[in-house]
């Protein structure tokens, strides 16, 4: 069994990783504001060339390679994701074709990176604002669908461990309710390799879970997804 403790050459290669990855998301972020100059279109393919960008570093500088177990959709339904690390939330441009997320309201107030989310389009979380604040949400949530594209959340609400399962966040079922739309559940590894501090080479894994339809009772749909989003959490 491998040592979770970071060796030499993972300090040198996160190092790396950081110094590649964010200098080009520096260069990126200023990227769409030209980008954004020429339409949406633009700017969507910049960001997913920002999340490939990403991708690339991790496998030839970190070392890990991404095994999709399934098939990500490309439509308007709700994908819930697991969530170990940063990985998962920044790939997933690469793994869907203009995936709507659902980023906190602080991560939408980084200057440059915030404005960029916006303009690409996403579904900013105001927690605690009650009612308004949902109307709002499930209104954009609505709209992005209506587009086509995917609607990408992290149902338990923030980051966990590995081998952490916590019951999924209360607003979860409700905004399946309110959307009516299928949820496609996916379980991701990543917290075991990409760390927040030094990363380790080895395989991430998503896999995609069945398709559950819309209008099923509260702690049923809460049941599966939970299940299906720790499917790979041994």
């Amino acid at each position: 069994m491998k040592s979770d403790k970071a060796t030499a050459l993972d300090v040198v290669r996160s190092l790396l990783f950081y110094v590649v990855f964010y200098g080009g998301t520096v260069v990126m972020v200023s990227a769409c504001f030209v980008a954004s100059l020429f339409g949406d279109e633009p700017l969507r393919r910049t960001v997913r060339g920002w999340s490939r960008l990403h991708r690339w570093c991790a496998r030839w500088i970190l070392g890990i390679r991404i095994v999709v177990e399934g098939e990500f959709p490309n439509e308007g339904v709700l994908v819930a994701l697991k969530h170990e690390s940063f990985f998962e939330a920044i790939d997933l441009p690469a793994q869907m074709l203009y995936p709507a997320p659902f980023p906190k309201a602080e991560l939408a107030e980084i200057p440059g990176w915030g404005w960029a989310a916006r303009r690409y389009g996403a579904v900013v979380v105001q927690r605690g604002e009650g009612a308004k604040a949902l109307r709002a949400m499930v209104s954009s949530a609505r709209g992005f669908a209506a587009q086509g594209r995917p609607l990408a959340i992290f149902p338990e609400g923030t980051r966990v461990p590995t081998g952490a399962r916590p019951p999924l966040q209360s607003g979860f079922a409700g905004l399946y309710k309110l959307l009516d739309l299928p949820i496609v559940p996916v379980a991701v590894n990543s917290g075991r390799l990409y760390h927040r501090r030094w990363k380790k080479p080895g395989t991430i894994t998503f896999r995609v879970g069945e398709r559950i339809a819309p209008g099923l009772p509260r702690d049923d749909v809460e049941a599966r997804v939970h299940a299906a989003i720790n499917a790979l959490n041994t």
